[in-house]
């Protein structure tokens, strides 16, 4: 089984910064596509940044410029640093790893359990 655990969500005023950090624990093969997700008060969840394995970005254009995702292979780790927060960010932030458990031929993708991201004007 693996586990992802999400840190680093909170209050910030308008223009400020937080560190998301996520980490994967368990039976780990290896982990391709990691990423964050976001979801507001009755919004779908939306794509927010994910990173491939081999470093590739991609950002929603919302964030583009102010968050920027990297990851931390040796720790299982995923992180986003999001800078210049506006009250629109607002959410709770999932992070997300496509896994491939040890033993297993194929990837699943594992969902960490939301932090809150709240942002004051």
């Amino acid at each position: 089984q693996v586990q992802l655990v999400e840190s680093g969500g909170g209050l910030v005023q308008a223009g400020g910064s937080l560190r998301l950090s996520c980490a994967a624990s368990g039976s780990i093969g290896s982990i391709s596509r990691m990423g964050w997700y976001r979801q507001a008060p009755g919004k779908q969840r939306e794509l927010v940044a994910t990173i491939t394995s081999g470093g590739s970005t991609n950002y929603a254009s919302s964030v583009k410029g102010r968050f920027t995702i990297s990851r931390e292979n040796a720790k299982n780790a995923v992180y986003l640093l999001m800078n210049s927060l506006e009250p629109e960010d607002t959410a709770v932030y999932y992070c997300m790893m496509d896994v491939r458990a040890r033993y297993s031929v194929s990837f699943q993708s594992y969902w960490g359990q939301g932090t809150q991201v709240t942002v004051s004007s």
